[in-house]
């Protein structure tokens, strides 16, 4: 069973129109790059995107943003992209906001099998009561709002329902890894990464550096490569931040 595919390009190929694709990153932290740019240059459509940020407008998801390739987003925070921003206030793109723990949790459930949970996080907001704009109308008005959650009571403290979440395909990217999936993330780039590699009925995978199999600790592992069924060598990184603040000395 080889795994390993030549490039980012032969690797989301397959991708068609309307798939659901995770991709993995906090902020442009871990973010699969060659995988996005690969996707964005093969022209899948009408794709609904689970991923906690939205890129900015030239880099990361913001490339499929400009392309119009993404018709529904599930993330959390989406705040230093002026593309998303228009596209959802002018009725082009639906836009699913979950808090962001909640979003980590969602895909670890989905990764597990686990279908739902109780939390707590957003009970009383417009997250439980429903009525968030999901999608507008080009006048302005709500086309699509969310629906309410189920809530239940547990030792006194009220609870809301969210759906774990899975997909066609994840996109995630590694510092290491070997030719049978097995995965290391370095730093920030585990926050979303390992649980969004396992969510997805194939999962693809990019790494910095690709070693034969039994090269690594198994004691480092953080996605054992059963949850990885394709996996490449990526060619380049740019490894933005999203905003660099400089201060003036007084």
């Amino acid at each position: 069973m080889n795994k390993v595919y030549p490039s980012a390009a032969a690797a989301v190929a397959d991708i068609p129109d309307g798939a659901t694709v995770l991709v993995g990153g906090f902020g442009l932290c871990g973010i699969p790059e060659n995988l996005i740019l690969a996707l964005r240059d093969q022209g899948a459509k009408r794709l609904t995107v689970v991923s906690n940020n939205a890129g900015v407008d030239d880099f990361g998801l913001g490339l499929l943003l400009r392309t119009r390739q993404i018709q529904r987003m599930i993330s959390s925070y989406v705040g230093e992209n002026e593309t998303f921003e228009r596209q959802y206030l002018t009725g082009e793109l639906e836009v699913e906001l979950t808090p962001q723990g909640t979003l980590a949790e969602r895909l670890r459930a989905g990764g597990a099998g686990i279908p739902a949970f109780f939390t707590p996080c957003g009970y009383g907001t417009l997250v439980q009561e429903g009525g968030l704009p999901i999608k507008y109308n080009a006048d302005g008005s709500v086309a699509i709002a969310s629906e309410p959650r189920e809530v239940r009571e547990y030792n006194g403290r009220m609870y809301a329902l969210e759906r774990g979440i899975t997909g066609d395909f994840s996109l995630v990217k590694a510092w290491k890894g070997d030719t049978m999936g097995n995965l290391v993330y370095r730093g920030t780039a585990r926050n979303f990464n390992p649980m969004i590699a396992s969510a997805g009925r194939i999962s693809i995978a990019e790494v910095e550096e690709l070693v034969p199999a039994g090269a690594l600790d198994p004691d480092q592992v953080h996605t054992p490569g059963i949850f990885v069924h394709r996996i490449l060598q990526g060619d380049r990184y740019e490894k933005r931040i999203e905003r660099r603040t400089v201060r003036q000395r007084s």
